[in-house]
């Protein structure tokens, strides 16, 4: 049932796919088990060796020796089982092998199913295994085809497909099969029998890795990225901090010439980054946060973390962006909510609660003044 050419391939695939032969065997012999129950029947008592070094298999019948038979396929009387066993006694176990016919077809297609599955379930291991330990890092890979907007890269040394999905790809961007991308890897995920890389080119974190690697200082943690803030395609934020006094932060990121920030932008093609220098008050930090727009003041709530800035009139369009964006990255990266105003509306607003104001106390001065009534 069992030739020498198959053992020689569970070598090759041992030697290819680093699953051991024993693995093989051992999940062969479970499932040709089964396969030969369900075929001939039996319920149970039946077992199925495999030697690979005589290339051979053998099936037996395993049967419980009792004084008295309720289940013939689980048990044997004392009287038979000697005919197979002299000194057998009640409470032994007897295997006898058993030669059953036309089972070398059956076996034949369980041992191709085995390999299959082991095959994919030692890829799917072996993807987890990989790619766990690269979640939130950046890999090159290569687009192998597009459906339904969703693209399927090939990443990592074994071929592994990874998956970019809609929400993942950058409005704007176009991909082609064998494109070469840079892509973040999000997450890896165990699907039923596979495993699943879920890639990103629009997460905040791709942004947050290339400036590492493109940056030695962040590398060498003389710089920290405090916070980032996205929208893919369009413009980034990101807070840095210099955690040596001695190294200018904003240069390092910028770079000689630009030429480290201007690598990144490329990368992304063309998408716009404010680098914003982090402070601890929270007042200054919200002002940097709104650049490049020049801000006057910034007052707050106290107690919330609500912000009104102050900006002149003239720059107010580009304080608060396209469609506000400029001013939703920014409350995104500081973590508050910001209103922006210019300068003469700021101004307005003040003059007509001061005129409210003095109105009041007018009125409560006339109201003290007024003649008490007889």
């Amino acid at each position: 049932m069992v030739n020498k050419d198959f053992f020689l391939a569970l070598d090759d695939l041992e030697e290819q796919k680093g699953i051991s032969r024993e693995v093989f065997i051992s999940a062969l012999e479970n499932a040709l088990t089964i396969a030969y129950k369900r075929n001939s029947g039996i319920a149970g008592g039946i077992e199925i060796k495999i030697n690979p070094e005589k290339a051979k298999l053998q099936i037996f019948s395993v049967r419980n020796v009792v004084d008295e038979v309720e289940d013939r396929e689980k048990e044997i009387t004392v009287e038979e089982a000697r005919l197979i066993k002299k000194n057998a006694k009640a409470g032994d176990v007897i295997s006898e092998e058993i030669f059953p016919k036309d089972f070398g077809r059956i076996a034949a297609q369980t041992a191709k199913q085995v390999i299959m599955q082991k095959l994919r379930e030692t890829e799917r291991d072996n993807t987890i295994t990989e790619f766990c330990d690269r979640e939130n890092e950046i890999m090159n890979c290569i687009v192998r085809r597009i459906e339904d907007k969703t693209v399927f890269v090939e990443i990592g040394k074994g071929d592994i497909e990874g998956v970019m999905l809609p929400s993942d790809q950058v409005p704007g961007e176009k991909y082609e099969v064998n494109q070469k991308l840079k892509v973040y890897v999000k997450r890896v995920r165990s699907n039923g029998r596979n495993a699943q890389i879920l890639v990103s080119r629009a997460a905040a974190g791709l942004v947050q890795r290339l400036f590492e690697n493109e940056v030695p200082e962040i590398r060498q943690k003389l710089v920290e990225i405090k916070a980032i803030s996205r929208e893919a395609g369009h413009r980034t934020k990101i807070a840095i901090r210099s955690v040596d006094p001695n190294v200018d932060a904003v240069g390092a990121c910028v770079g000689n010439k630009g030429a480290r920030v201007n690598a990144i932008v490329q990368e992304l093609n063309g998408e716009k980054i404010d680098i914003v220098l982090w402070s601890e008050d929270p007042l200054e930090y919200i002002a940097k946060a709104l650049s490049p727009a020049k801000v006057l003041r910034v007052s707050a709530i106290e107690g919330e973390k609500v912000a009104t800035v102050v900006v002149p009139d003239d720059k107010l369009s580009l304080a608060i962006g396209r469609d506000g964006q400029n001013a939703r990255l920014a409350a995104r990266l500081t973590g508050w909510k910001i209103d922006v105003k210019s300068e003469t509306k700021a101004m307005a607003e003040m003059d007509a609660e001061m005129a409210a104001a003095s109105a009041e106390a007018e009125r409560i001065i006339a109201e003290d003044d007024a003649p008490a009534e007889e």
